[in-house]
């Protein structure tokens, strides 16, 4: 028999992957799938952002090579974001890479900072990449128990103490997919201190961070004072432009990482298709009204999912940030356990959403819900989980009699 690659082996079976196999063979039997389980927006690009990209496609030299670091223009344009954003002044030359989306850049940092059983303190639960990014690169993950961020803060010194070698990185995400968690900036400031105190570089996720509600914009680790000696924060045009699919991302911070991140991405890709790159300047650049929009179409998606969810019989909490909710599997399939709970409800409602033990062992009890499909959809989706909830005790009946007859 032929072993498994190396790396693969390292890779455990994606547990997402179960429900979309289930959403597949349902959608091919022509069932109509309410899904809420991938956090793929829905929306259009705006359209001067589109137009750009067709009027610099046309230029016939747009299709040669372009910089792997991101072309001059996107990085001033990124800087500029974060000093418009976050009063956070930075180098487009040093202090900004452009990356195809944030999950790529997340991926090449890890690649660019480890070394084989280097130790990585990591949220869980959390988005799969921050983790196995760095497995793939050879890292070990230090899993930290994160179902609040500061359960994650008091936790690290704790995890730091009974690892060995020495934890070289500590992640960060807020707000966090998939709680949707959000954190202050004397978080952030204790977060610094403690990475600092142990010797750690800091990597940040915020690609949701213009996704926010309730008038409350969530911070940059950046404007922590000192934070760019040994911190980067990794951000995405995905869901702020509705761009997801277009793939551009940034990696901003520490000059000294960001080089190293530079130097790893020079071997692997040439950047973006460069209208590509001209278009999502245009979109930092440009009149950002399109953004209140998107933000308010999720607003008033989140108002109608948790209202018509609870009038349903799933109490579901209202999030302050990012396209989803993080929603306790309801108490009569708790002891069925958040996988179990997710092919059942696809394949009895007809709604999907992702289940929490996927993001790792501390989202147990939980499903991960997407606000990507409009009001209309959310409503009838919250109508077919009463009559679902309502029919509890038969469909766990027939699931235990199906798992027992295996």
């Amino acid at each position: 028999m032929t072993p498994e690659f190396h790396r693969i082996r390292r890779l455990p079976p994606y547990v997402l992957e179960e429900v979309n196999r289930i959403k597949a063979r349902l959608r091919a039997q022509g069932v109509d799938i309410i899904d809420f389980g991938m956090g793929n927006p829905d929306m259009p690009t705006p359209k001067h952002i589109v137009d750009k990209l067709v009027e610099t496609a046309r230029d016939p030299k747009s299709g040669r090579y372009s910089a792997s670091k991101g072309i001059v223009g996107l990085r001033r344009a990124m800087a500029g974001y974060y000093d418009r954003r976050f009063g956070v002044k930075l180098d487009p030359d040093s202090e900004v890479i452009a990356t195809l989306g944030s999950k790529e850049g997340f991926a090449n940092l890890a690649q660019a900072l480890t070394a084989p059983g280097d130790v990585i303190v990591c949220p869980n639960p959390a988005y799969p990449i921050h983790a196995y990014g760095f497995i793939m690169a050879g890292g070990v993950i230090r899993h930290v128990p994160a179902l609040t961020p500061a359960d994650y803060l008091s936790s690290i010194s704790r995890a730091v103490k009974h690892s060995a070698p020495p934890p070289t990185v500590l992640i960060l995400s807020y707000p966090s997919n998939p709680t949707a968690q959000c954190v202050d900036l004397d978080f952030y400031k204790d977060a610094i201190a403690l990475a600092k105190k142990h010797e750690m570089l800091v990597i940040s996720d915020i690609a949701y961070s213009e996704i926010y509600f309730d008038g409350n914009p969530p911070p940059s680790v950046l404007q922590v004072e000192g934070a760019r000696d040994i911190a980067v924060e990794v951000n995405s045009l995905s869901k702020t432009y509705a761009m997801a699919g277009w793939r551009v991302g940034m990696v901003v911070g520490n000059a000294r990482i960001c080089s190293a991140l530079a130097r790893v991405k020079s071997y692997l890709d040439y950047g973006a298709y460069t209208p590509i790159q001209v278009a999502a300047a245009a979109a930092l650049n440009g009149p950002q009204d399109c953004v209140e929009e998107i933000r308010g179409i999720y607003k008033a998606r989140r108002d109608v999912l948790v209202d018509s969810m609870r009038r349903a019989g799933w109490e579901i909490p209202s999030p302050d940030a990012s396209m989803f909710a993080w929603a306790p599997v309801p108490e009569r399939f708790r002891e069925a356990g958040s996988l179990l709970f997710s092919k059942l409800l696809i394949e009895e409602a007809g709604v999907a959403v992702a289940p929490g033990v996927g993001f790792g062992e501390y989202g147990e009890g939980y499903v991960r819900v997407g606000l990507v499909e409009n009001e209309h959809r959310i409503r009838q989706a919250a109508r077919n989980v009463k009559k679902f909830l309502s029919q509890a005790d038969d469909i766990l009946a027939r699931a235990h009699n199906t798992l027992a007859a295996q």
